[in-house]
């Protein structure tokens, strides 16, 4: 009953503040803000190069097609006079094509006074290329419709998983990286938050008041369950506004036929490839066992983390600073477990991603990673008994710590006096 009383108090003690309302509003609106934000500068933001052609050669006359962000002149002048104007700025690049055998490999120059970037130089050379290779197989003998048809003689893979679903590495990889991503940040944030409140009871002496009448086991259970309580609450209410700004938005878009240069050069106004095209890339996930496992790993990496962020909060004295040396033994495997979850997405079957999936402090972010891959039945029964485990003895632990340390006062706390705390 204690327990639940201190459940209540750090729940509503939080939600009724002013700054959890104004981030649990904020965050979704900044989040598709910045995420339209990048969409529209990635497909409109780009730079349009102007390259002048000095083709000695003659080959590539008529034969370079401009895109959306490069347009070709093709400069009769000499190759200092095409060098200079780049120099005042009358083009962006220069290609210099001397005479050359095209049977032969030759390095071509793109001489420009500041650095075009790989994107740009990448296309142009791909262009030069298919003009190269197009002229070879036509000297060899193969027709306009042959050549044709070889190019557009392409195969798909399809991959489909053991249950007959269609599995697509794309989304899976995007779903994995992001959930990875999320139990992340949330173990931190939760976590340093559990730590900041034990800290500011115990410096402020409220805790020798509240613990002449609970015992410490029970404050550190209640203010865990209670941070987790509005976690949870923060993170419902965060997905509902996500969802439904998502809705008005594309829904929006859809009614609008996708007008405007934001909408015609995203999908050239076809919105029906649009959405067939995201149904394709998403159709294959399995929403609702993603959603189970992100909330049972969600709350067993919190509670997890939790009670050791609570244990190190409680050895804290009137300098906050002293928190510092125990908190990074704590953070060092959540990076290790972002660290391995970079691995496991792109290998998500290798001995270090079933380490990584097993191990209780790093379970969370990497198991949650592999998931949308497909994971054996046995390692995610092994990976949720461990992480159980894990919390069980990690909760043992940190209330021995927690006993002692919420009521010492005015003396340095070091390991080797936590260490005997621990096995006494």
């Amino acid at each position: 009953m204690k327990t639940l009383l201190i459940i209540k108090r750090e729940y509503l003690t939080r939600v009724r503040k002013r700054s959890f309302l104004i981030m649990t509003l904020l965050v979704p609106v900044l989040f598709l803000g910045m995420g339209a934000l990048i969409g529209y500068l990635s497909v409109s933001g780009s730079s349009r190069n102007t390259i002048a052609v000095w083709d000695q050669s003659g080959y590539f006359r008529d034969q370079l097609k401009n895109k959306n962000n490069i347009v070709y002149v093709f400069d009769r002048g000499t190759e200092a006079e095409v060098k200079k104007a780049v120099d005042q700025e009358m083009y962006d690049g220069c290609l210099l094509i001397p005479a050359f055998d095209k049977d032969k490999k030759v390095a071509l120059e793109l001489y420009s006074k500041q650095q075009l970037g790989i994107a740009t130089e990448g296309q142009i050379q791909d262009q030069l290329n298919a003009v190269l290779v197009r002229d070879r197989m036509k000297a060899a003998g193969i027709k306009a419709e042959d050549l044709k048809r070889i190019e557009a003689g392409t195969l798909t893979l399809r991959s489909v998983n053991a249950e007959g679903r269609e599995a697509n590495a794309l989304s899976s990889f995007a779903v994995g990286y992001g959930a990875g991503i999320l139990l992340y940040f949330f173990m931190l944030f939760y976590g340093m938050s559990v730590m900041r409140s034990v800290m500011e009871e115990k410096t402020s002496r409220i805790a020798e008041i509240i613990v002449s009448s609970v015992k410490p086991y029970q404050l550190m259970l209640g203010k865990i369950i209670g941070v987790a309580l509005v976690g949870l609450t923060q993170f419902l209410i965060w997905l509902s506004l996500i969802t439904a700004i998502s809705g008005i938005t594309v829904g929006s878009f859809h009614l609008s036929g996708g007008s405007g240069a934001f909408g015609a050069n995203m999908n050239g106004g076809n919105n029906a490839e649009l959405a067939a095209g995201i149904q394709a890339l998403m159709g294959g996930t399995d929403w609702l066992m993603i959603a189970s496992w992100f909330l049972f790993y969600f709350l067993g990496g919190y509670f997890l983390y939790a009670a050791l962020y609570a244990a190190v909060g409680s050895l804290v004295n009137e300098d906050p600073q002293e928190s510092q040396q125990f908190t990074l033994v704590i953070t060092i495997p959540i990076i290790l477990g972002f660290v391995i979850m970079s691995s496991a997405i792109r290998d998500p079957n290798s001995g270090l991603a079933l380490f990584g999936s097993l191990f209780p402090l790093t379970s969370p972010i990497v198991m949650m990673a592999r998931i949308p891959f497909g994971v054996p039945a046995w390692q995610l029964a092994t990976s949720a008994a461990l992480l159980v485990l894990g919390f069980i003895l990690a909760t043992g632990l940190a209330a021995k710590i927690y006993r002692t340390g919420i009521l010492m006062y005015g003396k340095k706390i070091t390991f080797r006096e936590v260490g005997k705390w621990l096995f006494r």
